[in-house]
């Protein structure tokens, strides 16, 4: 299984960007869905999540400026981001509850996606 994550880039603040993580392999689906971001020297922050009901919950920094959504067609999880300020500058990583052709259902890690606002 893995989980690629996509997206990332510079952006001035203000702009937007819509991160993508999309899982492949031996997988019949994905269930629930989130987001976290790191600083180098910081703990990963969770960001946001999409339940399996299709339920969002944002951390309050982010919330009215990113969606978080799920495409089931395609085993994607998005993650929308709109007004961007340079505090949002972080590693975004995307974890997502896949289910494998076993049936049996595990939690992967995408591997990171940088994202850069300037001031």
């Amino acid at each position: 299984v893995q989980l690629q994550a996509s997206g990332g880039g510079l952006v001035q603040a203000g702009g937007s960007l819509t991160l993508s993580c999309a899982a492949s392999g031996s997988i019949v689906g994905i269930d629930s869905g989130g987001w976290y971001r790191q600083i180098p020297g910081h703990p990963r922050e969770w960001v946001a999540t999409v339940t399996t009901g299709g339920s969002t919950n944002y951390v309050d920094s982010v919330k009215g400026r990113f969606t978080i959504s799920r495409d089931n067609a395609k085993n994607t999880v998005y993650l929308q981001m709109n007004s961007l300020k340079p505090d949002d500058t972080a590693v975004y990583y995307c974890l997502v509850d896949v289910i494998l052709t076993t049936r049996a259902r595990y939690h992967y890690w995408g591997q990171g996606t940088l994202v850069t606002v300037s001031s």
